[in-house]
């Protein structure tokens, strides 16, 4: 019983004005939580190896590597928060549980965050895996944009909780943040234009990397698009870079989006052709393109269409199968000398601009001509 009474003594003295007992307890408390912190981590070290080993995506593991430490230290601000209600902390003279309180707020406002933060990865990657199914590689650059500016918006946001959390008025750094927000868009404004010029350039999909393009009076292949600016070099080998925000408020032009390249042209004879040649040659010359294998066969048009100025004019439409500058030149050549070959067989030959000129002499006065004579 002494030993008893001695020991509920001891454990009645105070330090600071808590007794011992409740500083032994909150001890054990902090031991307990720093132990199931401890077991925590191994469970889930566990359970990341399994999921590592049992399933496919890389999801899963990330996820759970994402809340791993967030989940660790939530243990650890638990076992602190039932920590401060059992040492009962005095509020005289110094308001000791209003500090804890704010204390273990602040840790709890942290582990929030720090648990959004690493979702951030999560997400990145996600996107990252969509964008790698996508043929424009404009979402890949977009990606690294999107992770950055989420992550400075949650610690933003964890900074204004940790200040309101404090006891502090939020509102008047609100209001100073959005005047000086203000300032800033008014003096950014062509850089946030640019910006949400880029965002519609990956939503909108006018052209990708590569693609030869036409833009007003600038033409050439896309070599780089940036959250600023788009890059295009020309075919002089120069290099045209256009602000996004003007880009976007132009026609785009894509010639690497056509299905099929096109051929246009006419081709004259001479007028001394007679009726039956010219069908003979409309007829040989829509065969040869029937029969050729670099024309698409879907729609070609040859007609006689024009009696020239020093021509016959007969029209060629047609389309080649391949976009690729060099084969569709080819295909071109090799029709216009095909073209040639049938005119020739037929003994037709190619007019060229001409122009005849009739002299009439005029008639000469005789000499019984009265103003003839008077001279």
């Amino acid at each position: 019983m002494e030993r008893l009474q001695q020991l509920q003594e001891l454990f009645d003295q105070t330090l600071l004005g808590i007794s011992m007992g409740r500083l032994l307890a909150a001890c054990l408390m902090l031991f307990l939580a720093l132990l199931l912190k401890r077991v925590f981590a191994h469970l889930a070290t566990k359970l990341i190896f399994k999921a590592v080993q049992h399933t496919s995506s890389e999801m899963d593991e990330m996820l759970l590597k994402s809340l791993r430490k967030p989940a660790e230290f939530l243990v650890l601000v638990v076992g602190l928060s039932f920590m401060v209600k059992i040492l009962q902390l005095p509020q005289q003279p110094t308001d000791l549980a209003g500090l804890a309180n704010d204390g273990i707020q602040i840790l709890l406002t942290f582990n929030i965050a720090w648990f959004c933060y690493n979702l951030i990865s999560l997400l990145a990657h996600w996107l990252s895996h969509w964008a790698s199914k996508t043929e424009s590689t404009l979402d890949d650059q977009l990606i690294p944009f999107i992770r950055k500016s989420l992550r400075i918006f949650i610690v933003f946001m964890a900074l204004l909780m940790l200040v309101q959390n404090l006891g502090y008025s939020i509102s008047g750094l609100l209001a100073s943040l959005g005047i000086g927000g203000l300032a800033v868009a008014l003096a950014a404004k062509d850089s946030l234009s640019n910006i949400f010029g880029s965002l519609m350039i990956l939503l909108d999909r006018p052209f990708m990397l590569g693609d030869w393009v036409k833009v007003g009076d600038m033409e050439g292949t896309i070599e780089e698009v940036g959250f600023r600016s788009t890059r295009i070099r020309t075919f002089a080998k120069t290099q045209i870079t256009i602000p996004n925000s003007t880009l976007m408020n132009m026609s785009i032009d894509n010639f690497s989006r056509m299905p099929k390249r096109r051929i246009k042209m006419t081709v004259g004879v001479t007028y001394n052709t007679t009726p039956a040649q010219m069908r003979q040659a409309v007829a040989d010359i829509r065969q040869m393109l029937r029969n050729h294998p670099a024309i698409d066969q879907d729609f070609f048009l040859v007609n006689f269409t024009d009696f020239g100025a020093s021509s016959l004019d007969i029209m060629i439409y047609c389309f080649t199968t391949s976009t690729v500058w060099g084969e569709y030149l080819d295909a071109r050549e090799d029709v216009c000398l095909k073209i040639m070959e049938t005119l020739e067989a037929l003994g037709l030959e190619i007019a060229f601009p001409s122009r005849t000129l009739y002299l009439h002499e005029s008639q000469q006065p005789s000499s019984e001509d009265p103003i003839h004579r008077a001279g």
